[in-house]
Protein backbone atom coordinates (compact mmCIF):
# COMPACT_ATOMS: atom_id res chain seq x y z
CA UNK A 1 0.00 0.00 0.00
CA UNK A 2 1.71 3.72 -1.33
CA UNK A 3 0.60 4.71 2.58
CA UNK A 4 3.06 2.29 3.83
CA UNK A 5 5.87 3.83 1.48
CA UNK A 6 5.23 7.57 2.83
CA UNK A 7 5.15 6.23 6.26
CA UNK A 8 8.60 4.56 6.21
CA UNK A 9 10.21 7.70 5.09
CA UNK A 10 8.59 9.73 8.05
CA UNK A 11 9.02 7.30 11.04
CA UNK A 12 12.75 8.50 11.53
CA UNK A 13 11.46 12.12 13.18
CA UNK A 14 8.43 10.78 13.96
CA UNK A 15 10.14 8.61 16.48
CA UNK A 16 12.54 11.50 17.21
CA UNK A 17 9.46 13.73 18.31
CA UNK A 18 8.27 11.49 20.95
CA UNK A 19 11.42 10.93 22.29
CA UNK A 20 11.80 14.58 22.57
CA UNK A 21 8.14 15.07 24.30
CA UNK A 22 8.37 11.80 25.98
CA UNK A 23 12.01 11.32 27.02
CA UNK A 24 13.58 7.79 27.92
CA UNK A 25 11.19 5.16 25.84
CA UNK A 26 10.94 1.29 25.18
CA UNK A 27 10.08 0.12 21.89
CA UNK A 28 6.51 -1.58 22.73
CA UNK A 29 5.98 1.59 24.16
CA UNK A 30 6.76 3.77 21.14
CA UNK A 31 4.17 1.65 19.23
CA UNK A 32 1.56 1.62 21.46
CA UNK A 33 1.81 5.04 21.61
CA UNK A 34 2.03 5.81 17.95
CA UNK A 35 -0.92 3.31 17.82
CA UNK A 36 -2.66 5.54 20.41
CA UNK A 37 -2.18 8.91 18.62
CA UNK A 38 -3.04 7.83 14.87
CA UNK A 39 -6.36 6.33 16.80
CA UNK A 40 -5.20 2.80 15.50
CA UNK A 41 -4.58 3.99 11.85
CA UNK A 42 -0.56 3.39 12.37
CA UNK A 43 0.27 -0.19 13.79
CA UNK A 44 3.73 0.22 13.69
CA UNK A 45 5.46 -3.08 13.62
CA UNK A 46 8.34 -4.39 15.49
CA UNK A 47 10.19 -4.96 12.12
CA UNK A 48 9.60 -1.48 11.38
CA UNK A 49 10.83 0.36 14.56
CA UNK A 50 13.88 -1.35 15.48
CA UNK A 51 15.64 -1.38 12.34
CA UNK A 52 14.82 2.38 12.72
CA UNK A 53 15.72 2.56 16.15
CA UNK A 54 19.18 0.70 15.35
CA UNK A 55 20.06 3.28 12.58
CA UNK A 56 19.54 6.33 14.76
CA UNK A 57 21.39 5.10 17.56
CA UNK A 58 24.26 4.50 14.85
CA UNK A 59 23.82 8.42 13.58
CA UNK A 60 24.41 9.70 17.44
CA UNK A 61 20.79 10.22 17.34
CA UNK A 62 19.55 8.36 20.19
CA UNK A 63 21.19 6.38 22.87
CA UNK A 64 20.34 3.03 24.55
CA UNK A 65 19.84 1.96 28.59
CA UNK A 66 19.39 -1.31 29.26
CA UNK A 67 17.22 -2.06 32.48
CA UNK A 68 16.14 -5.57 34.42
CA UNK A 69 12.56 -5.43 34.90
CA UNK A 70 10.42 -8.24 36.25
CA UNK A 71 13.74 -10.36 35.58
CA UNK A 72 13.77 -9.47 31.96
CA UNK A 73 16.00 -7.13 30.30
CA UNK A 74 14.39 -3.94 28.71
CA UNK A 75 16.24 -1.53 26.22
CA UNK A 76 15.22 1.85 26.80
CA UNK A 77 16.14 4.86 23.82
CA UNK A 78 16.38 8.11 24.48
CA UNK A 79 18.35 11.18 22.64
CA UNK A 80 21.32 12.33 24.13
CA UNK A 81 21.44 16.20 25.20
CA UNK A 82 23.88 17.10 22.90
CA UNK A 83 22.01 15.99 20.11
CA UNK A 84 19.08 17.25 21.02
CA UNK A 85 19.15 20.28 18.23
CA UNK A 86 19.70 17.17 15.33
CA UNK A 87 16.85 15.84 16.62
CA UNK A 88 14.91 19.00 16.68
CA UNK A 89 16.31 20.22 12.70
CA UNK A 90 14.70 16.11 11.73
CA UNK A 91 11.63 16.87 13.11
CA UNK A 92 11.49 20.34 11.56
CA UNK A 93 12.33 19.08 8.11
CA UNK A 94 9.01 16.54 8.91
CA UNK A 95 7.31 19.18 10.08
CA UNK A 96 7.88 21.61 6.83
CA UNK A 97 7.21 19.05 4.35
CA UNK A 98 3.92 18.10 5.98
CA UNK A 99 2.84 22.07 6.02
CA UNK A 100 3.79 21.82 2.03
CA UNK A 101 1.59 18.76 1.54
CA UNK A 102 -1.03 21.27 2.73
CA UNK A 103 -0.87 22.69 -1.12
CA UNK A 104 -2.68 19.52 -1.89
Amino acid sequence: MAANDLLKGMLKPIILKLLMERGRMYGYEITQLVKEISAGDIELTFGALYPILRKLEQEGLVVTESEVINNRNRIYYSIPQKETSKAKEKIAELEEFVKTLGIF
